[in-house]
């Protein structure tokens, strides 16, 4: 009963999970499930999450890991796959307790991610953190491919005069990132296939802090020794690898609380609860070990050091050639991440704030940010620009990294600066009136004044630009450009009496 009701809540925030990264979203209740993640949690400060997973865990065990870890939902799916009827002759899967639990290669890892991240290489740490991970194979792989089918239903519908579903984009974004995706599916498919949960209890670091604390959880998975006859059958069900049948012995470091020990004993010797005689309450496989609280706090120490001289030179002027203001490609984080230091040390690039972007804004980073910026948001304006009263990815990034923004906010926050070339302008080098970028910027940071009879020429004011990138985006000579800010400023109030365009201009493109 336990199991078939983990199941049915596994299902069910799956399905959750996997409609809040797609199209349709929007159709469907949002029930903020994201901010429930603990890795997100812990980088965002969310008291209220981190005390529930905290609590549940120590309650009933890595629960979290089987019912709210869409990642590890994921690899149930593949392990079940595997024990189906026509893959069980090729796939020579042999379950059973594994000695060699690698729990120093588990904190070993967990302390190279600590230095990462430390040193702002947060790519590192995205790559491996589940929630993100999970959010990157939808986002990539899946939602492309619902985009193509909708696409392929909604131009046949067409044809036939049905017009209620419409097209949607589905281009790529990013080449970067679609490979990560593609590896993340491939390798943590695999290795849930032929191995169960091994990818939660060698690598994951939500894994292997869970897994600490569940060795102290009230309700456990238990032994009665008094109705256990040493079948094994509990250890050939069990993904994670945990049961020591013929010690009777149970790694709860490693068990994930999935119940499929209690429907395989026959015996009734295996039960989920408090501790009642004749049953194992503890093991003895995991021992407090003094060398990996030494080896932590060395990490700790060294990531501090290593970090304090990542952020030194990072804030130190680079010497190299002049660039001009309009050659400048600083890239531009979104509103409400304060800066590119703060979106570098908070976001694992889960990609909710891409895929809910509404104006197709933001794209996974290649290098723009650097190495440590790998597949965060940045914005780029070949699509769309920033709607002036839209605050979507602040609402929706779970890890802090976009922190939350008002309407009234955001109207005065500086992301970029606009800057303008003359000689790329269609009215410099074609003598047409145009006036686009005027016409679509929504604070007056572009006004049109007189520049020869009847023509007017576009005049940059960075003190009202916000950088939503709307003058960028309409530009059809591309003579207009947004700097980024490495660190966002207050913009000015918006004019009230900007230049008005005349109705009767002739836009040359």
């Amino acid at each position: 009963m336990l199991r078939k009701i983990r199941i049915a809540f596994a299902v069910a925030v799956l399905l959750l999970f996997t409609l809040s990264f797609m199209e349709i979203a929007e159709l469907f209740p949002n029930f903020h499930i994201q901010n429930f993640q603990f890795l997100p949690a812990l980088l965002s400060l969310n008291v209220i999450a981190l005390v529930i997973i905290i609590g549940a865990t120590l309650l009933f065990g890595r629960v979290y890991c089987s019912v709210l870890c869409p990642l590890g939902i994921f690899q149930d799916f593949f392990d079940w796959l595997a024990n189906r009827k026509c893959f069980t002759r090729r796939n020579k899967k042999k379950y059973g307790f594994k000695e060699k639990n690698y729990n120093l290669h588990r904190w070993i890892w967990l302390g190279i991610l600590l230095v990462a991240w430390l040193c702002g290489v947060t790519i590192l740490v995205g790559l491996f953190e589940p929630y993100s991970a999970f959010g990157r194979m939808v986002s990539q792989l899946l939602r492309p491919l619902f985009g193509l089918c909708n696409n392929l239903v909604a131009t046949i519908a067409q044809s036939k005069g049905n017009y209620d579903l419409f097209l949607v984009d589905v281009s790529l974004r990013s080449v970067f990132a679609l490979i990560i995706a593609i590896l993340t599916f491939l390798i943590v498919g695999h290795i849930s296939f032929h191995h169960g949960r091994t990818w939660c209890n060698t690598v994951c670091p939500v894994g292997t802090i869970l897994g600490f604390l569940s060795k102290y959880s009230l309700f456990k998975m238990r032994i009665d020794t008094t109705k256990c006859n040493h079948c094994g059958a509990c250890a050939k069900k069990c993904k994670a690898y945990c049961i020591d049948s013929k010690n009777q012995n149970i790694d709860y470091s490693r068990c994930v609380s999935c119940f499929n020990c209690i429907s395989n004993c026959k015996q009734g010797a295996m039960y989920y609860g408090l501790p009642k005689k004749g049953s194992v309450a503890i093991d003895g496989t995991d021992k407090p070990d003094a060398g990996r609280r030494d080896f932590l706090r060395s990490s700790m120490i060294v990531g501090a050091a290593v970090a304090s001289q990542q952020i030194h030179a990072r804030r130190t002027e680079q010497s190299g050639a002049v660039v001009s203001e309009f050659d400048k490609q600083i890239p531009l984080s979104p509103a409400g991440s304060v800066s590119h230091d703060n979106l570098n040390r908070f976001c694992t690039g889960c990609h909710m704030c891409i895929v809910n972007c509404p104006q197709h804004v933001l794209k996974p980073a290649g290098l723009e940010y650097g190495i440590g910026g790998i597949l965060q948001p940045v914005m780029a304006f070949d699509k769309g620009y920033c709607n002036y009263d839209c605050t979507i990815c602040s609402e929706t990034c779970p890890a802090g990294a976009i922190k939350p923004i008002s309407v009234e906010k955001k109207h005065i926050t500086q992301v970029g600066h606009v800057v303008f070339n003359p000689d790329k302008c269609v009215v410099v080098k074609k003598e047409k009136s145009c006036g686009a970028c005027a016409e679509h910027c929504p604070v007056g940071g572009i006004v049109m004044v007189k520049y020869q009879g009847y023509l007017t020429i576009p005049e940059t004011h960075t003190e009202y630009c916000i950088g939503c990138g709307g003058c960028e985006y309409i530009c059809p000579e591309h003579a207009v450009h947004i700097v980024g800010n490495p660190v966002h400023t207050e913009a000015q109030a918006p004019q009230e009496d900007k230049v008005e365009i005349s109705d009767d201009f002739d836009f040359g493109f």
